[in-house]
């Protein structure tokens, strides 16, 4: 029988929060050596200002990726997170017109649609039902695919892909060969939108872009937005979904449109799904916090404990949604802050009230503690979440 792995320390949680253990790291040693799976080892950063300095694009850190997921000399595979300036600037240059709030809004009477056909089919199945399958999972991927033009009936293919890509419990051959699976199977929607382009994103930047990207770059960017597009989103559906149930008065207020946007700013930030974010690799010899980090070493942030930083705000322990705070790191910082945020925070603005004024009388169906919450992924959520109203 093959052992569990130790989960690391960074991506440890007691449900919704960090283990005491990493707050502990943050105030008395911020800056630490920590083993990494892929094996040596990398210095985990866990205070906010720190935090910041990493991320901020200075040209201190690299975001080259390292490791069995790094492209060698394959080529540029369009992954933007592995990309630094210029070429960053020049791929995320040509996404970044889909992803901006105005476009965004476009969007969202389809999006509204989807989430009311999804209520419906909840309220004529009645109650019991698991959350997940039936609404926080298929509503993200439903609209990315919808944005990117992959098939949706596809959805259990890459739907389990990403599971496994994500999953640090897994072997790594396995975590590769679901890579690698992806990037093939996005390859050939690429090869397909080079041939006869239609009016999604791959067709979109194959008619407005096709001479400055080739394939390859092509599918790496398809690839990731696929991947971050339905997984970020499906697991802070579940999850907010939870941690609102928590907190009834607070999710009596999301329920009349009450503080709506400030509530999903604050369960970014309490939950930060996103245990790390990508491995950075010091360029120069750096300090932070009295630590010195020489050049070529790895480095980590810990999201959800820059999240909870005392110099980030009073009392960031506790769930608020009356709370005035606006610059968490749910979505990253700097060069690579995530793209996707402005959808991301449309579907949840969208779903959040429509779920609980559909259902006001939305439960638990088990205890608390029988939640499962996911063990040792890449990014944080429940496995699923019975629910009945």
């Amino acid at each position: 029988m093959t052992q569990a792995p130790e989960i690391p320390i960074q991506a440890r949680r007691d449900k919704f929060a960090p283990v005491p253990e990493l707050i502990r790291l943050r105030e008395e040693q911020p800056v630490t050596r920590v083993e990494l799976a892929i094996g040596g080892e990398a210095w985990l950063v866990t205070r906010y200002s720190d935090i910041r300095e990493v991320l901020s694009g200075s040209g201190r850190f690299s975001n080259a990726p390292i490791g069995p997921f790094s492209e060698g000399n394959k080529g540029r595979s369009g992954f933007l997170l592995g990309y630094d300036a210029p070429e960053h600037t020049r791929l995320r240059r040509m996404l970044t017109p889909e992803f901006t709030v105005r476009r965004i809004r476009r969007l969202q009477p389809r999006i509204e649609a989807i989430v009311t056909e999804h209520l419906d089919a909840l309220e004529q199945a009645g109650p019991p039902a698991d959350l997940v399958p039936t609404f926080a999972l298929p509503i993200p991927s439903l609209v990315i695919c919808e944005l990117l033009g992959v098939p949706y009936e596809h959805r259990d293919e890459f739907q389990e892909t990403a599971k496994v890509r994500l999953d640090m419990g897994r072997d790594m051959s396995e975590r590769v060969a679901a890579m690698e699976a992806s990037r093939a199977y996005m390859a050939k929607l690429v090869e397909e939108a080079r041939r006869n382009p239609g009016d999604d994103m791959i067709g979109m930047l194959v008619r407005d872009h096709g001479d400055d990207v080739d394939n390859r770059e092509l599918t790496g960017v398809a690839d990731l937005l696929l991947l971050a597009g339905h997984e970020t989103t499906s697991n802070m559906l579940a999850m907010g979904t939870l941690l609102l149930l928590r907190h009834p008065e607070q999710a009596a207020a999301v329920r009349n449109g009450e503080r709506v946007d400030e509530a999903i700013e604050e369960m970014l930030r309490y939950l930060s799904i996103v245990h790390t974010g990508v491995f950075r690799t010091a360029i120069e010899d750096v300090e932070l916090s009295g630590q010195r980090i020489a050049a070529g070493d790895i480095v980590m942030c810990s999201l959800p404990s820059a999240n909870r930083d005392p110099a980030l705000g009073e009392d960031l322990q506790t769930f608020d949604i009356t709370r005035k705070i606006s610059a968490h790191m749910a979505f990253g910082h700097g060069l690579h802050h995530c793209l996707g945020a402005p959808l991301a925070r449309m579907e949840m603005k969208i779903a959040y009230p429509a779920l609980l004024s559909r259902f006001p009388k939305l439960a638990l169906a088990v205890d608390y503690d029988e939640v499962p919450f996911r063990s040792y992924s890449f990014i944080h959520g429940v496995e699923s979440l019975p629910l009945t109203w």
